[in-house]
């Protein structure tokens, strides 16, 4: 079992930049990789980036277009998604995702992956 705490989030201007943090606890051990996921209002969840636990390579959504980093801190366990350049477009919950190897499947950008365990979701409001 994982457990996500997320923290971070809130409202800005468009072009203003925000980090969500997602720090992980329990068998932490048994996640080949996390991701982040967003949901706007009245749409479906969508995969926003990946990281891997073990080389920290990151994975994104072309949306992304490079203004979003994922990064992690294994002395903290923490994964972190940096934004920046945001758009009103970002609006939504962001949650963050920890890997299981029976977890549902879910898209990131053109691949598929399995996620089990989730943060309980943190507002980002973008406005114009």
């Amino acid at each position: 079992q994982v457990h996500l705490v997320q923290s971070g989030g809130g409202s800005v201007q468009a072009g203003g930049s925000l980090r969500l943090s997602c720090a992980a606890s329990g068998n932490t051990r048994s996640s080949q990789y996390m991701g982040w996921f967003r949901q706007s209002s009245g749409k479906e969840r969508e995969g926003v980036a990946l990281i891997y636990t073990q080389d920290h390579s990151t994975y994104y959504a072309d949306f992304v277009e490079g203004r979003f980093t994922v990064s992690r801190d294994d002395s903290k366990n923490t994964v972190y998604l940096q934004m920046n350049s945001l758009k009103p477009d970002d609006t939504g919950i962001y949650y963050c995702a920890a890997n299981h190897l029976l977890g549902a499947w879910y898209r990131i950008g053109g691949g598929s992956f399995r996620f089990a365990y989730w943060g309980q979701g943190a507002q980002v409001t973008v406005s114009s």
